[in-house]
């Protein structure tokens, strides 16, 4: 035999002390997954974590590498729900709707329609964590056929349980493989996420510790009150913004996105009544009802909301001086207008002074541009025999720097846009 042909008698591979080397290798490996978790405010996971709270259908919209898997993994673990992924893309339309079955008599029988291993698994657990992933990669058969699973929970003949949640994640069709735009029956029926890193969790997370998932703790004592606001809210806006009820966008890739509709509706006011009862922060608030109704409905309900919580004008006219106002320049402009409205809807001197002394206080605790306005409508409701009350003099001063600083800003925009307009003159000539 040459000496450089290979001995074909069997050996083992060995590392040190004779253990085998792919034992060892596993032995890094298992150290390299090894990892722990700490409580963080993450509100794009908190977002997630209510939404499956709610038992609602969440959508993950991310680049590739961005982390969706990973999270949902890691979602299934810390809340002890098997974790069941089938990929869209690459299933046929009845592994969804299911394979029909011919019986011994199909005329009086019927065809039933088998569902796939994966559903019969989710339903003899009881509970799991269906992850449909790459749905953006799922032709349009497949989406058609996804459209009974995710609304009615149905997968061929069976039904999956109560303790089942359904979470899908997808890439933006610029950066999905042979992507494909979500038909709009199908994306109005998921809470839409996105889903971006944030480079300080990446650093701790590959360093071995990683943001806690849990569900969010509901307080039994607001869940009446979670309810009716939540319902005052949503009924609230749409009764003034009729057109809200049901608007399909024109164009293709926003209708594979969130927009209104009486169902993406009812999911909002699930979502803030769950938010409402566990506490959750205006960020993940934001997130939840622009997911489920679109940007531009979802600012419109969150304005809503604001007003909701401000002071009734009638309280803070009872009591100006222990007057509590809004920090935020848009809720405490909408406040002070609110006020004057009421002023003028009953006007009474005792009113109108006491209009002045609010006024006046909210010179003294924030912007004096955002009394300018007020003070001026509030000037205008003066009756004859009314004096003019002492605390408008606290104010004169605020209101007319603030005129001043406005002339002044318009004088510079006036030069600004008379350079600009010399310098294109003399560029054409």
């Amino acid at each position: 035999m040459p000496m450089n042909s290979p001995s074909t008698a069997p050996h083992t591979v060995s590392g040190p002390a004779g253990v085998p080397r792919l034992e060892v290798a596993d032995a890094l490996l298992a150290l390299l997954r090894d990892s722990t978790t700490e409580p963080r405010a993450d509100a794009q996971l908190e977002a997630l974590t209510l939404a499956v709270a709610a038992d609602l259908p969440v959508l993950l919209w991310g680049e590739p590498g961005i982390g969706k898997t990973a999270a949902l993994t890691h979602l299934a673990a810390t809340l002890e729900l098997p974790l069941t992924t089938v990929i869209a893309s690459v299933h046929e339309p009845s592994d969804f709707s299911g394979l029909p079955v011919v019986g011994d008599d199909p005329a009086e029988q019927g065809v039933p329609m088998a569902p796939p291993d994966w559903a019969v698994r989710l339903v003899r657990a009881g509970r799991g964590l269906l992850f449909l992933d790459e749905l953006s990669t799922a032709p349009p058969a497949v989406q058609a056929a996804l459209l009974r699973l995710v609304l009615e929970r149905r997968v061929g003949a069976l039904r999956l349980p109560p303790g089942v949640r359904i979470v899908a994640a997808a890439n933006p069709r610029a950066s999905a493989a042979d992507g494909w735009e979500l038909s709009p029956p199908l994306a109005n029926r998921f809470v839409h996420l996105p889903w971006t890193h944030d480079h300080e969790v990446v650093v701790r997370g590959l360093g071995g510790t990683w943001p806690r998932a849990t569900l969010p703790r509901l307080a039994p004592e607001r869940l009446e009150q979670a309810v009716d606001f939540a319902r005052r809210a949503v009924c609230g806006l749409l009764a003034a913004r009729p057109g809200l009820v049901h608007r399909l966008p024109a164009g293709e890739a926003r209708r594979g996105g969130a927009w209104p509709s009486p169902r993406s509706w009812e999911m909002a006011l699930h979502l803030i009544a769950f938010a409402t009862a566990a506490g959750s922060s205006r960020d993940v608030l934001s997130a939840l009802v622009r997911g489920a109704v679109g940007d531009g409905p979802g600012l419109e309900l969150l304005a809503a909301l604001d007003r909701m919580d401000l002071p009734d004008p009638e309280t803070l006219l009872a009591d100006p001086a222990g007057a509590d106002l809004p920090e935020r320049g848009d809720l405490r402009q909408a406040v002070l207008d609110a006020v004057v409205a009421a002023v003028r809807n009953r006007p009474e001197r005792a009113r109108w002074d006491a209009a002045w002394a609010l006024l006046a206080r909210a010179v003294e605790t924030g912007a004096p541009d955002l009394v300018v306005v007020p003070a001026t409508t509030l000037a205008s409701l003066r009756r004859e025999d009314w004096d003019v009350p002492a605390s408008i003099e606290r104010l004169a001063g605020a209101v007319d720097l603030s005129r001043r600083a406005d002339r002044a800003a318009d004088r510079a925009a006036d030069r600004t846009t008379a350079r600009a307009t010399a310098a294109a003159a003399k560029a054409g000539r």
